[in-house]
């Protein structure tokens, strides 16, 4: 009989936006979580530390943070529900320095009536940043409900817009 295993590994690097733990399952980026990230899973969970499986996400967010990048193109794996992994490749699909309401999400998922559960998977993203949940707004425009922090949404969303240097420290 064959034994299924899944191996987990972790690194840490350095952002503009404090420090991101970098998670892969069986060598596939799985988790981009920030210091003090709702819903971050336990750090029991993330593996050995091994920067190894990592590289071309870090090369990929060097060139993000230092804007030479505005689409990431790299192999993901999401663990959750059809729907939660529905609305995480949505927001791959919203383009660089724009946004998107929680309404328009749903709407495009199908159902203008699934903004609440859109905004509850949004929030249980487990790739921050590159799967870009911070994009996605309140329907007034007001920057609600982000896992990272609300200052750290409204410094990405400027940054993205052509912020100078200074909005990102």
């Amino acid at each position: 009989m064959t034994s299924l295993t899944t191996i987990r590994r972790h690194t840490v690097v350095d952002s503009p936006y404090g420090p991101l733990t970098l998670v892969a399952t069986d060598g596939v980026l799985s988790g981009l979580y920030m210091t003090g990230q709702r819903h971050r899973p336990g750090e029991e969970t993330f593996g050995d530390r091994d920067e190894a499986p990592f590289a071309g996400t870090i090369s990929q967010l060097e060139a993000y943070f230092a804007r030479e990048l505005t689409d990431f193109d790299l192999p993901m794996h999401f663990e959750g529900t059809a729907f939660q992994r529905r609305v995480w490749e949505r927001l791959r699909q919203i383009p660089y320095g724009e946004t998107r309401t929680y309404g328009e999400l749903a709407e495009e998922l199908g159902n203008r009536a699934a903004s609440r559960a859109v905004g509850l998977a949004n929030g249980r993203n487990p790739i921050g940043i590159i799967v870009p949940c911070h994009r996605v707004i309140g329907s007034s425009g007001s920057l609600v409900g982000y896992g990272g922090g609300l200052d750290r949404k409204q410094r990405l969303l400027a940054f993205e817009n052509g912020a100078g240097e200074d909005a990102l420290f």
